[in-house]
């Protein structure tokens, strides 16, 4: 039960700050720096298939080890290590091979990946200790 929790709880908070990252923070500087190459409109299918992957990712590797060895740190630490290492594979990937991929945008997409997955597991960790049930 406390498996499935965890996967609602971190698709709430990723589904959230990336919403507002996507949406308003970083929306400005995509637009600036990768226009040319953006797609007028996001393919929702492919966008919703990367959430419930990512979502299980942190889960499985960051959120459920740190709540069997009841650590917050390990939570936070293993899901800023989670998000950095994808979204370097990610952005370093697309800045080796695809035309126009601007290098300026690979620092500060590694830097929101690393922190919105930190946060997410860390959120998570703490929803979880908190509900009664699980404690």
């Amino acid at each position: 039960m406390n498996v499935i929790a965890s996967l609602v709880v971190t698709g709430i908070i990723f589904g959230i700050l990336d919403f507002f990252w996507l949406g308003r923070v970083g929306r400005p500087l995509y637009d600036e720096r990768m226009g040319s190459i953006l797609k007028p409109e996001f393919n929702m299918v492919a966008a919703l298939i990367f959430y419930v992957i990512y979502v299980a990712g942190i889960t499985y590797f960051a959120t459920q080890p740190a709540l069997a060895e009841g650590s917050f740190g390990k939570a936070v630490l293993a899901g800023a290590f989670l998000g950095f290492f994808a979204y370097a594979t990610y952005n370093l990937t697309a800045l080796a091979v695809l035309k126009g991929y601007p290098a300026s945008i690979v620092a500060i997409d590694m830097a929101w990946g690393t922190l919105a997955t930190a946060i997410s597991s860390g959120g998570t960790y703490l929803v979880i200790r908190a509900l009664p049930w699980f404690n």
